[in-house]
């Protein structure tokens, strides 16, 4: 029992990161892998990157429930539906 307070201690203690710093640190690691390079459709590839996991794990919340994913997610169930076929969700 000792370490079970011990954990929630120490997670009380940790200040929530928000999800911009980690895109922002991502994407100025994403720039200097590039070497000088160019790039092309960066925007594009953010947001599906982000885009998939999110749907993904909402899903997963709500126990494959598109309707209530959808409210959550701000979406339509019908652009759902699509979003689910294009990332290979279902």
């Amino acid at each position: 029992m000792p370490q079970t307070v011990e954990i929630i201690e120490i997670t009380k203690k940790v200040k929530p990161v928000p999800l911009s710093s980690h895109v922002k640190e991502t994407l100025e690691n994403h720039f200097a892998q590039l070497n000088g390079h160019e790039t092309a459709g960066l925007h594009a590839m953010l947001i599906s990157e982000v885009e998939k996991p999110l749907i993904e794990i909402t899903l997963n919340h709500c126990g494959k429930n598109q309707t209530k994913a959808s409210k959550i997610l701000g979406l339509s169930r019908s652009t759902l539906r699509k979003k689910i076929e294009l990332y290979g969700l279902s």
